[in-house]
């Protein structure tokens, strides 16, 4: 267990808008401005998707990505980049593994199942939109060798047990080089909700060493986010997952959502890890 807690503010993801949320950044500019507060307020990581600058849809160029983290980096020279390695049907699977070989970041996402992926009206039930979210053992063995050759640091995105399971499975020809990091990722439709059974059966499964962060969509941020603080877990907050405060009042931006973390943080008798401090916590490779 790390007495720190590293905070990671995924910024926008490939599903809010500034119609949904006027902070959801677009453009490189806007990206490196809420990074940058999510920083000061203490966020060491921020995970980032790439937007068009004039529309906001998401969008899969590399020089996108490259453009957004370029100008994170001159605001933010320490601040861990953690690249997601995303990318809704029909993107081509290959173009997802390029994406490590072409940026090289720090972090990425590494996502552990093909799922069906919904977004639902709660209220009703409705499933708003669908697809099978692609991700095959072949294409995962591909991508773990593009991290491991670009020194990239894996961030396990685990949306049900199924994909623990897969990681361990993987892992049984050590693909990956440890200790591993993991993120338990609660309450997409496709994938498991919160509950203090679903969290505690997660972490017995866990090889020795690794390390370990929360996020939830809606509600389900914070509700996950302070048992994390509470039980030696790491807090992703931010605008791709919840636009809203706890108070139910949309957030100023992913930063008002990092100082929550922090109180949060406080509260369980915990202090805030420094980027420097997050990457030898997570054991992330110098460059």
């Amino acid at each position: 267990m790390s007495d720190k807690v590293v905070i990671s503010a995924a910024l926008a993801g490939s599903v809010p808008m500034k119609t949904h949320n006027p902070a959801v950044p677009y453009t490189p500019e806007e990206f490196a401005s809420e990074a940058y507060k999510a920083w000061n307020e203490g966020a060491a990581v921020v995970h980032i998707h790439a937007r068009d600058p004039e529309t906001g849809k998401a969008h899969w160029e590399i020089e996108r990505f490259r453009d957004i983290s370029n100008a994170i980096r001159q605001r933010c020279p320490d601040l861990i980049i953690n690249v997601t390695t995303s990318g809704r049907p029909p993107r081509p699977l290959e173009e997802r593994i390029n994406r490590i070989a072409a940026l090289a970041p720090e972090m990425a996402s590494f996502n552990t199942n093909s799922m069906n992926l919904a977004y639902v009206d709660w209220k009703t039930g409705k499933v708003v939109s669908e697809f099978v979210y692609e991700n095959p053992f072949w294409f995962m063995e591909r991508m773990a060798n593009a991290m491991r050759t670009y020194k990239t640091k894996p961030e396990f995105e685990i949306f049900d047990f199924g994909g623990l399971y897969n990681v361990l499975l993987l892992q049984r020809r050590s693909l990956f080089e440890e200790p591993l990091h993991f993120q338990f990722v609660f309450g997409v439709a496709g994938g498991i909700p919160y509950d203090l059974h679903s969290l505690a059966r997660l972490r017995e499964l866990l090889p020795a060493g690794a390390t370990w962060s929360v996020c939830g969509v809606s509600k389900q941020q914070f509700q996950a986010g302070m048992t994390a603080a509470a039980n030696g877990g790491h807090i992703r907050v931010g605008l791709e997952d919840n636009i809203r405060m706890p108070s139910r009042e949309l957030a100023r931006g992913s930063w008002e959502q990092v100082q929550w973390a922090v109180q949060v943080s406080h509260l369980a008798g915990r202090e805030v890890a420094s980027p420097a401090e997050a990457r030898h916590i997570l054991s992330i490779p110098k460059r």
